[in-house]
């Protein structure tokens, strides 16, 4: 992997305090993050957080008799397959960031070792007027687009909805379960509340443009576990959908808006690299 390659998906994972904890990481120079890079001095931090112990959705400790894991590979119905290809798994049986260092060994506050499988649903439409003409920015003459953004609870930082690939579910069914739980609080709404809400963006939802597939620039990512994430564009041309939906934060949610697009925008991990592909692949203004 190339040095700006790494820069770039390796800019969140490497600095300062662990997420939600006082553990800070041991220190990785840019130019000593791969694996391939001798690097004597390196002492990584162990760190797996204890909110995860006794879990049903996470693994047990990599040491742990009943734990066999098939690496890169469907394991029952767990995917540990890498976008990236396969990765390695050292000597101690830890599989290895395919990124390279990031100053923390162990889970941190990821619930898979190796790679932690999400998906990110970009839904977008264009910026209206009062008259409900589109905007369009006056000197590039581009629409603007709008997304979906929710401020994340833990954070505080705005991002994409999404979330975790359950064991055994579709990408597809992941991506509008999250964006119903976190954008539209489907979880507070009673039974017949959610039929008529699945039923009204099922459609929209079943068909998108798949925007980017990899590994993540996650503040969580550890030396052992990492994000990968699957984020598609689901584009409502007329506002006739979501656009018309009132949006309530739900789940793990603090607040939740339609947000311009622009080169401005600050997002969680390297989502705004996410939101820059979809304004490359709608046209539109950034």
């Amino acid at each position: 992997m190339n040095t700006r390659c790494t820069r770039m998906l390796h800019q969140k994972c490497t600095q300062g305090l662990y997420p939600s904890s006082n553990i800070k990481r041991f220190a990785v120079p840019e130019e000593k993050i791969p694996w391939t890079v001798e690097y004597p001095e390196y002492k990584p931090v162990a760190y797996t957080a204890a909110v995860l112990q006794g879990k049903p959705w996470a693994d047990p400790g990599i040491n742990e008799p009943t734990f066999k894991p098939r690496w890169n590979a469907i394991d029952d119905k767990v995917n540990r397959r890498s976008f990236t290809g396969n990765y390695v798994v050292n000597a101690n049986g830890h599989p290895l960031n395919p990124v390279g260092r990031t100053g923390i060994v162990g889970r941190g506050l990821l619930g898979r070792w190796g790679p932690n499988h999400a998906a990110d649903p970009i839904v977008t439409r264009w910026k209206r007027d009062n008259a409900k003409a589109v905007e369009v920015d006056e000197h590039t003459g581009k629409p603007v687009l709008q997304f979906v953004a929710i401020q994340r609870r833990d954070s505080g930082e705005w991002a994409i909805p999404g979330g975790m690939v359950d064991p055994d579910e579709t990408v597809s069914t992941t991506l509008m379960r999250e964006f119903m739980e976190e954008a539209l609080n489907f979880l507070e709404k009673d039974d017949g509340e959610r039929k008529t809400l699945q039923d009204s963006i099922a459609e929209f939802f079943a068909k998108g443009d798949e925007i980017y597939r990899g590994y993540v620039d996650d503040p969580r990512n550890t030396d052992n576990a990492w994000m990968e994430t699957v984020a598609i564009n689901f584009h409502d041309e007329d506002s006739s959908v979501v656009g018309k939906l009132a949006l309530k934060a739900g789940d793990d949610a603090r607040n939740v808006r339609w947000m311009d697009v622009n080169r401005q925008i600050n997002l969680y991990a390297n989502h705004s690299e996410f939101i820059k592909k979809t304004v490359l692949q709608r046209n539109a203004y950034w």
